[in-house]
């Protein structure tokens, strides 16, 4: 298959994507029933951000000629991917990387995740029937020439146990932080406000923890923050919103709420869904210096950092973790 008729086929999902048939449609329902964290809002801000920030002509084909892919690979490798399922298509920037690269691709796809993805799959050999060579699913990656896998912290010990002795991306835990300066205006919360709560907090690009000057004033940001209160109607999300609540009044610890969100004092820059910390510092660059070089950092946004509201639209070129699976996948 050339290079050509790949950057069609992606360009009809993106078409596919903005233009969905009911069968699409049904899918999302199914994917919603099967996984009730992807509630239809979430499914559809993924689709989107794929079709805009992924699949866009110009953007795609800039992006492929940063690399020596070739029109036709004449050695092509097949690729272990192990997705992750977090959050509704989080594992498509893999798979769009082994497939414009002209490799082979043998998918695990996440118990969390399966049906999207494997929609998509459906889709396109229904489109192309040489994709139905090139890309299958299955529970046991085995034989594969290199792997891509994306899990936690504990999962990444057994990659590294099966896939070590291969060519390897694996990935670990990771979050996000937001350094604020108390200049912010009421837009930019808004837009921390998604950051922090898009996905109800689930991806590796969320918000977990900011740092806020001496004196910082909360209210503005719980105030933002209400654009998401609807979320304590999710009964999952209110089941973590109370219990985290309980915990903070049992041990007696200071924190604020709006009632649907909490923010309590934390050093840990990991926090629970419904739950933010925050940390105070006094010299801003106190702070970037320690988080510089943090492998659990995968975003850091603030004034002079990734703007405030685009952490969860990542383009072609934010590669997870900072690995570029592009050139990974090239230079097989």
């Amino acid at each position: 298959m050339t290079l050509q008729t790949r950057i069609k086929i992606l360009l009809r999902i993106r078409e596919f994507f903005l233009y969905p048939n009911k069968e699409w449609l049904a899918c999302q329902e199914r994917a919603y029933r099967e996984n009730p964290w992807f509630i239809p809002e979430f499914i559809e801000l993924s689709i989107r951000n794929i079709a805009e920030k992924f699949l866009a002509e110009l953007d795609l084909r800039d992006w492929v000629n940063h690399y020596p892919v070739p029109e036709i690979n004449e050695n092509p490798k097949n690729i272990g991917l192990v997705m992750a399922g977090n959050i509704p298509l989080v594992g498509f920037h893999d798979f769009l990387c082994c497939f414009i690269t002209g490799h082979k691709i043998t998918i695990k796809a996440s118990s969390k995740d399966a049906v999207l993805i494997k929609f998509i799959v459906s889709e396109m050999i229904n489109w192309n029937q040489e994709l139905a060579d090139l890309v299958h699913f299955a529970e046991n990656l085995k034989g594969c020439d290199a792997y891509i896998a994306t899990g936690s912290n504990n999962t990444s010990r057994y990659f590294e146990y099966y896939f070590g002795k291969y060519p390897h991306i694996i990935r670990k835990n990771r979050t996000s932080v937001a350094i604020l300066d108390g200049t912010e205006n009421e837009e930019e919360l808004t837009a921390l406000s998604d950051d922090m709560q898009l996905y109800f907090g689930l991806g590796c690009r969320n918000i977990t923890k900011i740092y806020v000057p001496e004196n910082f004033d909360f209210l503005p940001l719980l105030h933002a923050l209400r654009k998401y209160e609807h979320y304590i109607d999710f009964h999952k999300y209110k089941h973590n919103y109370d219990y985290h609540l309980a915990i903070l009044i049992m041990s007696n610890r200071y924190y604020m709420n709006n009632d649907s969100i909490i923010l309590t004092e934390n050093i840990a820059i990991y926090s629970p869904v419904s739950q933010v910390h925050y940390e105070k510092y006094s010299v801003k660059q106190q702070v970037l210096d320690t988080l510089k070089g943090n492998e659990e950092i995968q975003c850091v946004v603030g004034h002079g950092l990734i703007p405030f509201g685009t952490a969860q639209s990542p383009s072609l070129f934010d590669y997870a973790d900072s690995v570029d699976t592009m050139q990974f996948l090239t230079g097989l």
